[in-house]
């Protein structure tokens, strides 16, 4: 049984987009844009209209998976009006759970009448559709981290997602982020699909995603809850161009002089080098740089960059305009 398990989830860990590279998704993409104006009050007739017309289960949850991230608008303001709550009341479980049961309430209300949501919500809507479609599809509830948030031990799980069977393997999907970005200053939420999270390696989503069963990790060697906290931080675009982000595992490091940082990365499509740069603020000024060193083989890439001077330093690498993720590097004499 010990090896069937470690068969399982080897199995598991090449589940990704590429396993369907032989699929165009324009039809299914332009199903989706055609059901713009239907609502979510019959979901079997939405799921009908959806998934019809296609021949496939992928193509029939690609058609449902780019509906929700195209309709579906992000509530900044309901997710941190949760987030204060269920912080205010995680040391009184009674008020914590008439909280939930309230809120839970007020989540399917704005859904249906407002087409607005949180996480929750999002990855609900994706399985009862998948469902209605014969589509297995699961929530996993756990951590998302991104450069806004600050993940402490004792905070309840802040993001849910969805795991979807197809062909007989799990796939991770990530229907909030997918959906567009709110303004931090703001709150004010504006689509912008990315396609990255749809059937995303899940050596890359486990960078920031940490499910609380972890068999949705789809990995074996899935990163303990300290790996997933201390691990740099990965923006959208990372998904837009990245398979695998394999080194460094962690955010921050300690270093001298002179020392130098390798970095190393599973690319989607081969890039221009001359295109990356990192990004390095010392907290007065910032400046742009190329590597110390570039090495490009197939779509593999390895980084490095040297420090030479003593301080205290916040590198972001950039492939293009692209802001891909973050680093913080501490130099000593």
């Amino acid at each position: 049984m010990k090896y069937l398990w470690l068969f399982i989830f080897v199995f598991q860990s090449h589940a990704q987009r590429s396993d369907f590279d032989h699929i165009n998704f324009q039809k299914a993409d332009s199903i989706a844009l055609t059901c713009k104006d239907e609502g979510l009050y019959n979901l079997p007739q939405l799921a009908f209209k959806l998934t019809s017309n296609l021949t496939t289960d992928v193509e029939r949850f690609r058609a449902i998976y780019k509906w929700v991230c195209t309709n579906i608008a992000n509530d900044y303001n309901l997710y941190l009006r949760n987030k204060r709550k269920r912080t205010k009341f995680k040391n009184d479980s009674l008020k914590l759970t008439e909280w939930n049961t309230r809120f839970k309430k007020e989540i399917f209300r704005k859904l249906l009448k407002q087409e607005k949501t949180i996480c929750t919500g999002y990855a609900y809507i994706v399985q009862e559709l998948s469902k209605l479609a014969n589509i297995d599809c699961e929530i996993v509830h756990g951590f998302g981290k991104t450069s806004t948030t600050h993940i402490e031990k004792s905070d309840p799980p802040n993001h849910s997602w969805n795991a979807v069977k197809l062909n007989n393997k799990w796939y991770l999907c990530d229907p909030t982020w997918a959906s567009g970005i709110p303004n931090p200053e703001t709150n004010a939420f504006k689509f912008k699909y990315n396609d990255g999270y749809f059937l995303a390696n899940p050596k890359l989503f486990a960078v920031n995603h940490f499910p609380l069963e972890r068999q949705w990790a789809l990995i074996e060697s899935a990163p303990t809850f300290d790996e997933f906290l201390a691990a740099p931080i990965l923006y959208g675009n990372a998904y837009a161009n990245l398979t695998g982000h394999n080194a460094p595992k962690e955010m921050y490091h300690l270093i001298h002089k002179y020392e130098t940082l390798q970095f190393e990365y599973e690319l989607q499509s081969v890039v221009n080098t001359e295109t990356i740069r990192f990004l390095i603020d010392n907290g007065h000024h910032s400046q742009k740089v190329k590597p110390t060193s570039i090495h490009l083989e197939n779509q593999s890439l390895i980084l490095e960059q040297q420090f030479d001077v003593k301080g205290f330093y916040d590198v972001h690498l950039y492939i293009g305009d692209d802001l891909i993720s973050t680093y913080t590097v501490k130099v000593k004499s």
